[in-house]
């Protein structure tokens, strides 16, 4: 589904990927691992098309993304990418089902259909309860399934998640990690995670290992 050659970034003088080569299955669940400076994030940041690499091609089921002009490229994220963040990034004035429906008004779906869904997905993740409530009312394992929510709206081809549970407790963490599976198994959703939780890691279909730059 997803393939890169030869990726390489530097900020200034540092070379903070070194010619990266990575191939994503379709329904797969992939953790990278590695220290702080290994490049996870930047690494991440490019496969999502928020950066784009100096040199190096990527291709997400056959298109390479950074060949669209700036619009292109916008729809292209917002129909075929979903992310989660370790900050979950809600907007705090929007209700959870507001927050939920944004991806879908941003890439200007029908209003009642998407409603629908969006409350399908509150409901998927035990929040059918929550949806009129503001992010500050919900605990930090609500406000991350809505951003989970959130990540779904569109039926992304794959997710991108940087350290999802580094802000929750280990109850929390656990249940989310979890719940990656359950969505997998059920849409056959594929995700890629940064993360510095072991147990998640190695839950992982496959964990890749960083290090300065580069794949072990």
């Amino acid at each position: 589904m997803l393939v890169a050659k030869g990726i390489r970034k530097k900020y200034g003088q540092l070379d903070v990927l070194k010619g990266i080569d990575l191939e994503i299955k379709s329904g797969e669940i992939v953790s990278i691992v590695g220290s702080s400076g290994a490049g996870k994030t930047t690494l991440l940041q490019i496969l999502g098309t928020l950066d784009k690499p100096d040199s190096g091609e990527l291709t997400l089921n056959g298109i390479n993304p950074f060949t669209l002009n700036s619009r292109g490229l916008a729809e292209f994220r917002n129909q075929k990418i979903g992310f989660i963040f370790q900050f979950h990034q809600l907007l705090p004035e929007f209700t959870a089902l507001e927050n939920v429906l944004m991806p879908a008004l941003i890439g200007g779906k029908a209003l009642n259909e998407s409603k629908v869904r969006a409350k399908h997905l509150l409901q998927k993740l035990g929040l059918q309860d929550r949806e009129n409530h503001q992010p500050s009312a919900l605990s930090g394992g609500e406000q991350q399934r809505v951003a989970v929510a959130r990540a779904l709206m569109n039926e992304p081809d794959i997710i991108f998640a940087d350290e999802p549970s580094g802000n929750l407790d280990s109850k929390n963490a656990a249940e989310l990690h979890q719940l990656f599976f359950d969505l997998r198994d059920e849409f056959g959703q594929t995700f890629v995670i940064v993360t510095h939780n072991n147990q998640l890691a190695e839950m992982a279909d496959r964990m890749i290992v960083m290090s300065d730059g580069s794949l072990k």
